[in-house]
């Protein structure tokens, strides 16, 4: 099927150099399926019928920057007024095994549509705006029929990953009923999931959490026993949903939810471990470890300051929406502290090391211990002395909290 359909996209002048340099093109994948449904688009990816030398060798004489980036599969990068393009060559599966392909190049857009995983997929659409669909991916993208191409079991046995991008893009895509044939398809090799990279299967969960309201998916997931093969765990799935609730929640949130709500105390390291978390996202996980025991209904209102300078306001209001959502839900009490993180901006503590070496402290522990000693008095003054009064007096001397 084709038809014609002219996004804003094209007229771009980076797009519009491209397709002068290389006239075969057409762009493929998300930014034309994104366009269809009336979305933003980010990234544009483009195929072509040229062999990737003879795209390097296009784009250079075009004076086009082109990039390599994994030429042996048949894709180049083109930099174009400092935007990056990935142009790849039609392909064709010649052998896969669950994690790589074997592929052979091809001019047959057909053939190449074919190896694609989902219809929503493989759209192409031409510089001159003219939209060919080969698997009846419009119907389905505007739909939310989230399917794939030709059987689901053998487009799963090409790449298992596919079991949790027919998850992430149902969540931010589907719309009713999930296909009945592709749950059965993830349900069978969910197993297979263990056998790819903790880097693949992050990517693809973290996207997945980000939908706006992906509770139903991980229910589906949890029935297919996909999540059990993803986390290692059996989780609790109501913490999450209240976790909806809360605006701006990021994805790494609401997995750390997921996982708090794991029988296994150390579900966070575990997972953070096998899913090849950054050192800032493992960095996060272990501050939900060590404070999340601290957010109670009874917290004081110091102890309550006392955190927000250590970790700062947004951390502390994680805190507190995690500890509500493993509880039920908001309460006053949990209300009340999102008002203190709002409201409350913690002054600089007054005193510096060379204040105290004034005094004559040396270099060492000692002095640590006396600007530990001075700030534990300011906080227990709720900030309120001054320098001159914490160095001319004893600390804590005559202070009541």
């Amino acid at each position: 099927m084709t038809e014609r359909f002219y996004p804003d996209w094209l007229d771009g002048p980076e797009v519009k150099t491209l397709a002068w340099a290389l006239p075969q093109l057409r762009f493929v994948g998300g930014a034309v399926r994104d366009s269809v449904l009336g979305k933003p688009v980010s990234d544009i990816d483009a195929a072509i019928p040229l062999l990737p030398e003879e795209v390097m060798a296009a784009l250079e004489k075009a004076g086009i920057r082109a990039i390599p980036t994994g030429i042996a599969h048949g894709t180049v990068t083109a930099l174009v007024g400092g935007k990056p393009f990935e142009i790849t060559t039609l392909r064709r599966d010649v052998a896969t095994d669950g994690r790589h392909a074997e592929v052979a190049f091809t001019d047959d857009w057909q053939e190449d549509a074919k190896r694609r995983d989902f219809t929503m997929n493989a759209l192409y659409l031409s510089p001159e705006g003219e939209l060919f669909d080969y698997t009846g991916g419009v119907d389905d993208a505007r739909a939310g029929r989230v399917r794939f191409i030709g059987d689901a079991s053998a487009r799963i046995t090409e790449d298992y990953l596919r079991i949790l991008r027919f998850f992430r893009f149902f969540a931010h895509y589907g719309k009713g009923e999930a296909d009945a044939a592709a749950l059965a398809a993830c349900e069978t090799y969910a197993a297979k999931l263990d056998t790819l990279s903790g880097e693949r299967v992050q990517a693809e969960l973290l996207k997945l959490l980000a939908a706006p309201s992906p509770q139903h998916i991980l229910r589906l997931m949890q029935q297919t026993k996909v999540l059990h093969h993803v986390l290692g765990f059996e989780v609790e799935l109501a913490p999450f949903e209240t976790l909806l609730s809360f605006d701006h929640i990021p994805p790494l949130v609401r997995l750390a939810v997921l996982l708090l709500s794991a029988k296994n105390a150390d579900a966070l390291a575990i997972v953070a471990e096998q899913l090849r978390l950054s050192g800032e996202q493992r960095k996060m996980l272990s501050l939900f470890t060590q404070h999340i025991g601290d957010v109670t209904t009874d917290i004081s209102l110091a102890r309550q300051k006392q955190l927000i300078r250590t970790l700062g306001a947004e951390m502390f209001s994680t805190l507190v929406c995690l500890r509500a959502a493993l509880s039920g839900g908001l309460s006053p009490a949990y209300d009340a502290m999102l008002d203190v993180a709002a409201d409350w901006h913690p002054p600089v503590f007054p005193v510096t090391g060379e204040d105290v070496k004034a005094l004559g402290f040396a270099e060492g522990k000692a002095l640590g211990e006396k600007l530990r000693a001075l700030e534990e008095c300011w906080e227990a003054s709720d900030y309120r002395l001054t320098k001159e009064e914490l160095l001319s007096s004893p600390p804590c001397a005559g202070i009541s909290g």
